[in-house]
């Protein structure tokens, strides 16, 4: 069912274009007007100093709290016609002043509709109501007897008549923009959340983005962790955005405390908190087309329910602007505990996950080849947990270093260094002269430091290590990383193999992080030699050193592996394409490298990362870590000649 209002002249013009929101940001705000209890007045007053505060802003979605016109508090008044007359003018007042603005605003008020009292959020823009959504579950326990007053709204949709127009009223309404598709917007009220099936839930599946909860969720020890869970899960579960508003300090404090606890949430994750007795505002942008990614992701069906009215309004498009924090590093979490603790995870994944491997093949060495650089260094760190799960020692590590025409005097040390301080054995096969009398085979001048003089030193390497593990009955474990294998930055059938590549699923970032993690927890010795490491650049070291210094230096050649985590994130676990990923890499990173560079680097992003899939079509097993993944088997799957247009 759609529920047509009439269309204003400036509706009609609109019409005539149909506009996609800028990278489907959409503005929304959750606010805390301080209010008097029964004084409607007041509170109208308050609402619409709120109103324009949230326009200011350029919000678009204005979520106020539960009877906020009234107060969630004033009990038995509410039967009195005197206050829900008063509470309609007020509305009406409140509805006027939105007059001449697309923003829409979903206030609290009680309504009397065929001789019964409902709790009921109306939705209201540009002088209109939309819409009217009465409670569904109401709250009749402990300090709550909502049933002593309101009605639980009806099975159907009925029509209601308010200020002269006419409105649907029903808790199963969605409201739909012409303009924007994406952009549909359900409503549920406070106790609702609490439900076994919130009445979101459905709205969410008839395709409502954006969900709205007005809450008059009183204060209690450990409630707020409580609510932001609800909040946060039903989110995640609806793959929406979940905009709460809770009543304030305003409110009547005769048995409960209210503390105006306002919360933003898209797909789980909290974009802004008003926490308790606070600001009692809070604004950010949610991300349609990542919802949508993410329900087209989950082959979330949308249901054809007859039942839901949808509800079309329109609204000025425009560009957001951005207030939300994206991430440099979206790999790693923004605060030290979420750092520390996703750290220990990754950690244990690639560990067990090892030595489940060793322990399914009976592997009695494991063969890694130690460049002195990050990778290998957290896959001996890796390899030593796994072994320590097996209860076998340190020792059956072997770090094989393969000095050759790019071995630098840094590197070296450091690879010496980190094995002694891990109690790990080590073996030094210089490749040099093999490699040359594989040059002179095949006629290639030691002169030319090509693709061919760089490649053969690679798969020497690897041959070496292979032909070890056959020795030993060992498994050679791949150092190569997610950033890598997104570029394309290994030799086929050199670096690119082994027998199980353990960080296969990290990038380049993770790793650093991770390293000066474990550093920090690590006895002096081995702590300086990772923040060595850390800092060294990373280099494939197949070029002669100059001076002794690296000579080839890795995000010199491809850029850096800060920009590109951060394109692979935003184009694979969020679905972006260029404009959308270069204006939030322009935004992260503002200061740090000019729009020029962004757009350079990124264009040789997609470049070697569509001409390179065909060496992600044969990597080696590993453990699965995150959800950005590159194996042909799992997460991505991808034909080798695909075309990158599209993205360009």
């Amino acid at each position: 069912m759609v529920f047509l209002p009439p269309k204003t002249n400036c509706e009609r013009n609109r019409m005539e274009k149909i506009f996609i929101m800028k990278d489907g940001f959409v503005k929304v705000a959750s606010g805390t007007p301080e209010i008097q209890v029964a004084n409607c007045e007041y509170n109208a007053d308050a609402i619409i100093a709120l109103i324009r505060r949230a326009e200011a802003d350029g919000v678009k979605v204005l979520v106020l709290p539960e009877l906020t016109i009234v107060g969630y508090t004033c009990g038995d008044l509410v039967l009195s016609t005197a206050l829900t007359n008063a509470a309609m003018r007020a509305l009406e007042r409140i509805t006027l002043a939105t007059t001449g603005s697309d923003m829409l605003v979903a206030v609290g008020v009680p309504i009397v509709f065929g001789h019964l009292l409902y709790n009921c959020a109306a939705v209201v823009q540009n002088g209109r109501v939309l819409g009217v959504i009465p409670k569904t579950h109401l709250g009749n326990y402990g300090e709550f007897y909502e049933k002593r007053t309101y009605a639980a709204a009806l099975e159907t949709i009925e029509e209601m008549e308010l200020f002269g127009q006419k409105a649907p009223f029903g808790n199963r309404l969605v409201f739909c923009c012409r303009e924007m598709p994406l952009f549909a917007v359900g409503v549920e009220i406070c106790e609702d959340l609490w439900a076994a099936v919130p009445p979101s839930t459905l709205l969410a599946d008839c395709g409502a983005s954006i969900l709205l909860n007005l809450s008059a969720s009183d204060e209690a020890v450990t409630k707020v962790d409580y609510r932001r869970m609800l909040v946060q899960s039903q989110s995640s579960r609806t793959n929406s955005a979940y905009v709460f508003c809770s009543a304030g300090t305003g409110e009547s404090t005769t048995d409960v405390v209210f503390s105006g606890h306002d919360m933003i949430c898209e797909n789980g994750t909290m974009l802004a908190e008003a926490k308790p007795f606070g600001a009692g505002y809070c604004v950010s942008e949610v991300d349609l087309e990542f919802l949508s990614r993410e329900r087209r992701r989950f082959a979330r069906k949308l249901f054809d329910n007859t039942d839901v009215v949808r509800i079309p309004f329109s609204m000025d498009v425009d560009e957001t602007q951005l207030t939300r924090a994206f991430w440099k590093t979206p790999f790693i979490p923004d605060t030290n505990a979420s750092a520390a603790t996703r750290f220990d995870q990754v950690l244990a994944i690639q560990s067990h996950g090892l030595a489940q491997r060793i322990k399914h093949t009976n592997a009695k060495k494991l063969l890694i080849g130690v460049s002195g650089g990050v990778d290998s260094t957290l896959a001996l760190i890796v390899s030593r947990e796994a072994l320590a799960l097996l209860n076998r020692p340190a020792e059956d590590v072997v770090a094989v270093t393969m000095p050759c025409f790019g071995t630098s005097n840094r590197t070296r040390a450091n690879a010496e260094k980190l094995c002694n301080a891990l109690g790990i054995s080590m073996r030094e096969i210089d490749i040099g002269e093999s490699v040359k009398q594989h040059l002179d085979d095949i006629g290639h001048s030691m002169d030319v430091h090509d693709a061919a003089f760089e490649n053969a030193q690679a798969r020497e390497r690897t041959q070496v290590l292979m032909d070890l593990a056959n020795m030993h009955g060992g498994l050679v474990v791949g150092t190569g990383d997610l950033s890598e294998l997104a570029l394309g930055f290994a030799t086929f059938n050199g670096d690119h193999m082994s027998n199980y590549g353990v960080n296969a699923d990290v990038p380049k970032t993770l790793i650093r992080a991770m390293l000066r993690y474990i550093a920090n927890k690590s006895d002096d010795a081995l702590k300086d030699v990772l923040i060595d490491i850390v800092d060294t650049p990373v280099s494939p070291e197949l070029l002669p050193p100059k001076d002794g210094e690296i000579a080839q230096v890795t995000e010199d050649i491809v850029g850096p592996y800060e920009l590109h985590d951060f394109f692979l994130y935003h184009m694979l676990r969020r679905g972006a394409g260029k404009e959308k990923i270069v204006r939030l890499a322009k935004y992260a990173f503002d200061g740090d490298y000019d729009d020029a560079t962004i757009e350079k680097w990124y264009a040789l992003f997609i470049r070697r990362f569509f001409s390179q899939q065909f060496k992600r079509n044969c990597i080696p097993d590993g453990p699965r870590i995150g959800n950005v993944a590159l194996s042909p088997r799992g997460d991505w799957r991808m034909p080798s000649d695909a075309q990158p247009h599209a993205f360009q």
